[in-house]
């Protein structure tokens, strides 16, 4: 902004974190933070360096939803107030099943160092799902759970099942079902993000040769999830009469189904992340075979009219599994129907070292209080080494920078961990899913290490 501010600005303002960079005509910089709450800010903190009045570029470094800030200009002197966060962040955190309330509580453990950092007010609430939900309230989701994350601005998720427990109960009751496809549903969860990046320092721990990584691998997959097989009716298993003999034989069916309003919205999102990132979207479709496949494609052509500056191309779902593995770089953003996001994401993860790496994001529609999110890891539940203090935390840590910066806005908070986890990894340290004895400086660590590691970086 380059005109003399001469009045206040929006002067109901609150909070007590604030911070201004401002440069005056001179060159000179000043730096304009921490005002007490509810403090009136005092004139003369910053010097533009001119003893007449000067015209000033204001970058502002703060974020938040309603976010609120004020300008004074006295001569001399700028003072700039802006909140970090004008409500406090409220999460819902449901660590579920085997390996889920460990690395649940380094995430936690993170997130109050961004809080402290970043003077954030965060109210984490913890409450069962899963078979923890079933042990203590007799359903995987139990009311006081679902009646929480209705409550909340978002749902931090560990994972749930347990592979010699689910047997024992019927198929509609068992976690996954009765937990995480009814969140989906429940809260309109119709886009899923599941980042894979590999670090060069973790070049070892990628299957493919280093020719095939190139100068590295970054894709985004962006997957529908309230559509397709998954929740298409009919689906049912049926008795029926086979043959001239009419013995009794069951038939299982499962339906595919999407509308036109379906695809477009998921291809907007895919469109608009691509945008922030190398302008490239892949369509995943079997328009060969499926209507299914007929109309994804016809739609996602359409919606990509409005992106110019957005490469389309399109790609059956069986040569994209395998290009993943022949030539990864050559991908940017995957845009997937449901059922294929699904196995080309897991695929994709592989690439990524360990699925304990690996974050996700999944996304309604954006309302009036910002985007209702539901984060959690890519991996499993892993019931083989839960409690031993062997499971990699990193997933389930970035995906609440993903949180921070989907459902709150607040991308430097998010970039804060991500960085973090980043200089860890520069610099040595791994728990065993990631770790090599070929690496000369690697040093191999737990899950607590891990995030006491990740918290300390922040």
């Amino acid at each position: 902004m380059n005109s003399a501010i001469t009045s206040w600005w929006d002067t109901n303002w609150s909070g007590d974190r604030s911070e201004a960079l401002v440069f005056g005509r001179t060159g000179k910089l000043i730096r304009v933070r921490g005002f007490g709450r509810y403090r009136k800010p005092s004139v003369g903190i910053g010097r533009s360096g001119k003893s007449r009045r000067a015209n000033f570029e204001l970058r502002m470094r703060a974020e938040g939803a309603g976010r609120k800030s004020a300008f004074r200009e006295t001569g001399r002197a700028v003072v700039f107030r802006t909140n970090m966060s004008s409500k406090t962040l409220k999460i819902a955190a449901l660590a579920g099943d085997g390996i889920g309330p460990e690395v649940m509580r380094e995430a936690i453990k993170v997130l109050r160092a961004v809080e402290k950092k970043f003077a954030l007010t965060i109210n984490i609430t913890e409450a069962p799902v899963g078979w923890a939900g079933i042990d203590a309230a007799g359903k995987a989701l139990p009311d006081a759970t679902l009646k929480l994350c209705k409550e909340s601005d978002c749902i931090l998720f560990g994972s749930v099942g347990l592979p010699d427990r689910d047997p024992t109960i019927p198929k509609e009751e068992r976690p996954e079902r009765a937990a995480l496809l009814r969140l989906r549903k429940e809260f309109s969860l119709f886009a899923n993000l599941r980042p894979v990046k590999l670090p060069k320092e973790l070049s070892h721990a990628c299957p493919l040769a280093k020719e095939r990584q190139g100068t590295g691998i970054d894709i985004l997959v962006v997957r529908e999830l309230t559509g397709g097989m998954y929740f298409g009716q009919p689906k049912k298993t049926e008795q029926i009469s086979a043959g001239a003999s009419k013995a009794t034989i069951l038939r299982a069916i499962d339906t595919m189904v999407y509308t036109t309003p379906e695809i477009e919205r998921i291809a907007h999102v895919a469109f608009k992340t691509a945008r922030l990132r190398r302008k490239k979207v892949t369509s995943i479709d079997k328009a060969n075979v499926l209507e299914n496949g007929v109309l994804w494609r016809d739609v996602v052509t359409t919606v990509a009219k409005e992106y110019p500056d957005v490469q389309l191309e399109h790609m059956f779902v069986d040569n994209g599994a395998m290009q993943l593995v022949l030539k990864p770089t050559q991908f940017d953003v995957m845009l997937c129907e449901n059922m294929f996001g699904d196995i080309l994401s897991d695929e994709a993860a592989a690439l990524g070292g360990s699925l304990g790496m690996l974050p996700s994001a999944s996304l309604g529609s954006a309302g009036s209080t910002g985007q209702f999110g539901f984060y959690e890891p890519a991996g499993g539940t892993a019931p083989d080494i839960a409690g031993k203090n062997l499971a990699n935390p990193i997933a389930q840590i970035l995906s609440t920078a993903l949180m921070l910066r989907y459902t709150f806005n607040l991308n430097d908070a998010a970039l804060a961990i991500e960085n973090a986890v980043g200089k860890v990894i520069s610099d040595g340290l791994r728990t065993g899913d990631i770790f090599s004895a070929s690496e000369t400086n690697a040093r191999k660590v737990g899950t607590t290490e891990m995030g006491d590691a990740i918290a300390a970086a922040i």
